[in-house]
């Protein structure tokens, strides 16, 4: 009687691993592993330059005379162009929430949301390129 105990045992320790991802996902699913809420740097850009530009080149105007002006514009211009441009940059900052996933097939993907659609553990898939919770349909 115990033996038969062991063997059904045995045939249940086998089986349980491969139902764990026994259900009707054909492809592309996962589960998610971790979510990380990080900070996106922002892209500087003309506008950013251009506006630094005109500030800084009428604030170097207003300083020296002769040649002394016209370099302190030029200065002011080109500074007042680099700080326009990080100013921009930092404005654009944002935060995102990274999440990893490693799918069925090993792979580990990373999306980043502005707010994750998933939380950690859940069973996920992706459908028209969107990473959706999965239940089980």
């Amino acid at each position: 009687m115990k033996i038969r105990y062991h063997g059904v045992a045995v045939l249940l320790a086998l089986a349980l691993p491969s139902l764990a991802f026994a259900d009707s996902c054909r492809k592309d699913c996962g589960k998610v592993v971790s979510i990380d809420t990080v900070k996106q740097k922002g892209k500087g850009g003309a506008v950013g330059m251009i506006a630094g530009g005109v500030v800084g080149g009428l604030l170097g105007h207003q300083i020296g005379a002769g040649n002394g002006k016209t370099l302190a514009t030029v200065a002011g211009a080109a500074g007042g162009a680099y700080a326009g441009n990080e100013v921009q940059k930092k404005v654009s900052e944002k935060t995102v929430q990274v999440v990893k996933v490693k799918m069925d097939s090993g792979q580990i993907r990373t999306f980043r949301f502005s707010k994750a659609p998933v939380v950690k553990g859940d069973r996920v898939h992706l459908a028209d390129n969107r990473l959706v919770r999965y239940t089980g349909k």
